[in-house]
């Protein structure tokens, strides 16, 4: 899943880690959501997207979602 983070994270002046430590996970973590081989919890996506005092469909794009029927 597509997102913003590494963006946002640049325009703050954020590493990864700093990131990570502030919404309560692990670089790795991080750095796995921002190279989408990993998509965030629920929870998680609301604590990143709190963070940056966004909504979360302003840091995530949930635009590959498609219902499947």
């Amino acid at each position: 899943m597509k997102t913003r983070i590494r963006e946002l994270r640049k325009q703050s002046k954020l590493s990864q880690e700093e990131l990570a430590f502030a919404v309560g996970t692990t670089r790795q973590t991080i750095t796995s959501i921002e190279t989408e081989k990993y998509t965030a919890s629920l929870v998680l996506a609301y604590k990143i997207a709190h963070y940056f005092k966004l909504q979360i469909e302003e840091v995530f794009d949930f635009s590959d979602l498609e219902e499947k029927h």
